[in-house]
Order: C-alpha cells, then sequence, then structure tokens
C-alpha cells in the first residue's frame, strides 16, 4: 500500500495525496463543506495540476460504493463538519454567471446566504474583504465563509 500523506488546510479541510504504482501523484481535498476535489499532478512538474475532477457530497458517495470504500470516515467527517458549524471555501465565478458584472452590495449575497465573501482571488491578486463597489468578473474566484448550506448557496448564486 501506497504512503499517503495528509495536510490540514486550515479553513479549508484536508488533503490527502500518493503515488500510484504507476508512478502517479493523485490528491483529494476534502473541503468541510463536503465538497471533494480529485487532483493529478502533472509528473514532470509535482506543483501543477494536469486536471481536476469536482465532485459534489452525492458525487463523493457513488465514487465511493464503486471504489468499495467504507463510509465509517465519510460519516466521521460529517459529524465534525457539523461540530465546527463553519466553512470556508473557494468559488470561481462561471463565464455564465449571472453575478458578472454586478456589485457586491446589489449581489445580497449575505443577506440571501447568510454567507460572507471575505476575498476575491483575480488574476494571481488578492482583493481581501472587498467593498460593497467591487464588482465581479469571469474566473473571479471568491473566497466564502458561513455554514456550509450557505457557501452551498452561495456557490449556487455564483456559478
Amino acid at each position: 500500500m501506497p504512503d499517503v500523506s495528509e495536510t490540514p488546510l486550515p479553513g479549508v479541510g484536508v488533503r490527502h495525496e500518493f503515488t500510484t504504482a504507476s508512478g502517479e501523484r493523485i490528491g483529494v481535498i476534502s473541503h468541510r463543506g463536503g465538497r471533494r476535489e480529485i487532483v493529478i499532478y502533472d509528473r514532470d512538474d509535482p506543483d501543477a495540476c494536469t486536471s481536476v475532477l469536482h465532485l459534489d457530497g452525492e458525487d463523493t458517495r457513488t465514487l465511493t460504493e464503486l471504489l468499495g470504500a467504507s463510509r465509517v470516515s465519510e460519516v466521521l467527517n460529517t459529524v465534525t463538519q457539523q461540530l465546527e458549524g463553519l466553512t470556508l471555501d473557494w468559488v470561481v465565478v462561471t463565464t455564465q454567471s449571472p453575478i458578472i458584472g454586478t456589485n457586491l452590495a446589489d449581489s445580497a449575497i449575505r443577506k440571501r446566504t447568510g454567507a460572507s465573501i471575505v476575498a476575491v482571488i483575480r488574476k494571481g491578486e488578492t482583493m481581501a474583504a472587498p467593498g460593497a463597489d467591487f464588482r465581479f468578473e469571469a474566473d473571479d474566484t471568491a473566497v466564502v465563509v458561513g455554514t456550509p448550506d450557505g457557501v452551498g448557496q452561495a456557490r449556487t448564486l455564483m456559478t
């Protein structure tokens, strides 16, 4: 069995990584909100990803069953998430998002979901605590904080 490294991602969740028997490096990012991302790294550049597969809770359960894994760890993860009660997630504003061109105040994301946008990353530059007049653009990455449900609702509004 390959060695699995575990890296805590404060406010996000945890990343597990291992190298397959054929030499490919794979990671799984488990977000505190229940979302998962499977990451396949470039063989020549260990810091670059060649592919990212985004899975929601239902996708994760289906893949878990197909791979024959136990649900015990998933249940424990869910209980831990509920106790902490706060989720931080990165949401990419898609090109089809209805909030493109809208300012933060008019989007009413906090009012509608209870989740807050605490930062936005645009073209590699981080804008901490964007003001009410901040306007969203396609491919912005919003850092969203709230309950798992609120963050999920914000994701739905933004994508």
